[in-house]
């Protein structure tokens, strides 16, 4: 399992903090590799909020005792106290950002963006600009360089944003006329991002025009088709440099590059390090911190 988190003040337990209308307390990713469940029970849940988005393969989720299957494309939103509980499968090659949040405000805060006081599941859609906004806080709790705390509340907050301009109507008729389509265009890529993928070949075959494909697309994900597909070559990468023994040029052809040069370009571009400097401050730190989760 590829785990990448932090904690505010290096402390794993939970605070409500009641100095600052919004904090966040912890972010983390984690990646089914291997590793064939993953369960999480709290049954009194927490003290602080948390916020956690489905990016690929999907989770179960129970709420007042019912299972509700959450799959890539959603956020699910736990307040204080609530029973948490919920399981993810390696067979469904689960990927999951989350952060906990506290703060004097955090309820008028949420209500303000639109959201309500019993709500759950979030239909976010599957863009990668979730990704890197839970990243960029990953990054600033584990670099701690001034200001990182607000740093981590302004992204926290463009995040909720981005949420609620998410127009009902517009949600619902994607959902219906396009969501479909996307969903099973984004399993496809992670199933065979390693391959080469022709994105006209692949329209064709659902049945659609390139252009209409294309846009599509990037209104569901925020990115094009193949911006997308580099992102989950290097996410894969990055778990192969984690895991695995495998030198630089096993690794780029293991993830649909002949080009290990290329690849480095590529993972330099999107890391802002070369995969050798990634995979020994990756380890360093797997080192100091032992373990992860949420």
């Amino acid at each position: 399992m590829y785990v990448n988190s932090a904690y505010w003040n290096d402390s794993r337990i939970d605070f409500k903090d009641r100095k600052h209308p919004l904090f966040v307390g912890s972010c983390g990713t984690y990646r089914l590799l291997t590793r064939t469940k993953l369960p999480t029970h709290r049954p009194r849940g927490r003290v602080d909020f948390q916020l956690l988005y489905v990016a690929a393969g999907k989770g179960h989720f129970y709420f007042g005792g019912k299972e509700h299957l959450v799959p890539a494309g959603n956020m699910v939103l736990y307040r204080p106290r609530e029973e948490q509980r919920y399981y993810y499968y390696g067979a469904d090659q689960t990927e999951v950002y989350w952060v906990h949040f506290t703060g004097s405000s955090v309820t008028n805060i949420l209500r303000g963006y639109g959201f309500r006081d019993d709500e759950h599941v979030i239909h976010s859609g599957t863009s990668l600009s979730y990704s890197q906004i839970f990243q960029q806080m990953i990054e600033e709790l584990q670099k701690r360089r001034p200001h990182y705390e607000e740093a981590c509340v302004c992204r926290l907050r463009l995040l909720l944003i981005m949420l609620s301009r998410l127009d009902e109507t517009q949600t619902r008729h994607r959902t219906l006329h396009m969501a479909g389509q996307m969903n099973e265009a984004v399993r496809y890529f992670h199933a065979n991002y390693m391959k080469e993928i022709s994105m006209n070949a692949y329209a064709q075959q659902l049945g659609l025009s390139v252009s209409w494909f294309m846009r599509s697309f990037r209104e569901y994900t925020g990115s094009s088709p193949a911006q997308y597909l580099i992102s989950l070559r290097i996410s894969a990468a990055q778990s192969l440099l984690e895991t695995g023994n495998h030198n630089i040029t096993e690794i780029a052809e293991m993830v649909g590059y002949d080009n290990p040069l290329y690849f480095s370009r590529l993972f330099r571009k999107q890391t802002g390090m070369s995969p050798s400097d990634f995979r020994r401050q990756l380890r360093a730190w797997n080192e100091e911190h032992e373990g992860g989760g949420e």
